[in-house]
């Protein structure tokens, strides 16, 4: 392994604190995960997992840019989100360890950091506190996502109701 290579599968405390994942942890509990945490490198086009597998961890970018795609009921795979540095995906594994709800991609070559359950696990060994701010930190994002995906449904079906309560002939507005 080359000293480059080395030194991109080093975590820092600087880079975890700039992840919002992460906010709120002193230097202590940061310095822990930096030394327990685990850093992948995807390369461009590889699959990090698909839709239907076992769910294991989640990631965090930490450069580079991951897609996520779903597949409909039809089997057509629509790109749902694309994700870059500080974003992170894979999370819901660690709070309902169901199998992946939708398959993630590199679209350009990447750096991760994998959580795996036994990494927060080990965190809420070391730290509670840090452990519970992390756990909120998760919930917020995922209350987040939700939000956007209602606003998102309520506007699809507003517009299909308006298409197809509309008079034909141009009656409407």
């Amino acid at each position: 392994m080359t000293s480059s290579s080395t030194e991109k599968l080093a975590l820092t405390v600087g880079e975890l604190k700039a992840i919002g994942l992460f906010g709120a942890l002193n230097d202590d509990v940061l310095a822990h995960l930096a030394s327990t945490l685990t850093v992948e490198l995807p390369e461009a086009g590889q699959v990090l997992f698909r839709e239907g597998d076992p769910a294991t961890a989640m990631y965090v970018v930490m450069s580079g840019e991951m897609e996520v795609l779903k597949r409909s009921r039809s089997g057509h795979e629509a790109r749902v989100a694309v994700l870059g540095p500080s974003d992170w995906f894979g999370e819901m594994s660690i709070v309902d360890i169901q199998p992946r709800s939708a398959t993630v991609r590199a679209l350009a070559p990447g750096r991760l950091v994998r959580v795996t359950p036994s990494d927060l696990d080990s965190l809420y060994r070391h730290d509670l506190r840090s452990y519970a701010i992390v756990v909120l930190n998760l919930a917020r994002e995922l209350s987040r996502r939700l939000r956007v995906a209602d606003g998102i449904v309520a506007d699809l079906v507003a517009n299909v109701l308006e298409s197809y309560v509309r008079r034909p002939g141009g009656g409407g507005s």
